[in-house]
């Protein structure tokens, strides 16, 4: 399978490089195939579940509002991440099913022992929020 560049500037704008392990959580039906797609070209491989025991250097984080508790969701998606790994929230845009509010993210994150970093438009209904622990935000400095 071959994903055109424009495809590919979804995974690029994720920060996935290849050889990257993504581990993916909160998949479902209303997840962009495309975004998913585009993710396993530019990694070189298949996106990883929650009962894989492989380090994760990305987590994408598929998340609703009905889905349940965003804290334990983000607690859950840094067990396996990587000291210097990111989790993407990926969340319905605004006025789409789901959607979860910005104010929401801003609470549970830093519970949940992460920082928010920058947003971006994902793909066509998901936003992207990249979240990383504290301490690789200050590697990056």
């Amino acid at each position: 399978m071959s994903v055109d560049s424009g495809s590919a500037s979804m995974a690029a704008r994720l920060g996935i490089k290849p050889g990257m392990v993504v581990q993916e959580l909160g998949w479902d039906e209303d997840a962009d195939e495309d975004l998913r797609d585009s993710v396993v070209e530019v990694s070189g491989g298949e996106m990883v579940d929650e009962d894989s025991d492989e380090v994760a250097d990305v987590v994408l984080l598929w998340w609703r509002e009905e889905d349940g508790d965003l804290i334990d969701a983000l607690v859950d998606s840094i067990a396996a991440l990587a000291d210097d790994g990111v989790v993407w929230l990926l969340t319905p845009k605004s006025g789409r099913p789901g959607h979860v509010e910005p104010g929401e993210v801003t609470e549970a994150a830093p519970t949940a022992g992460l920082q928010q970093t920058s947003s971006i438009s994902a793909a066509k209904e998901w936003a992207g929020i990249r979240l990383v622990t504290p301490k690789a935000a200050r590697s990056k400095r």
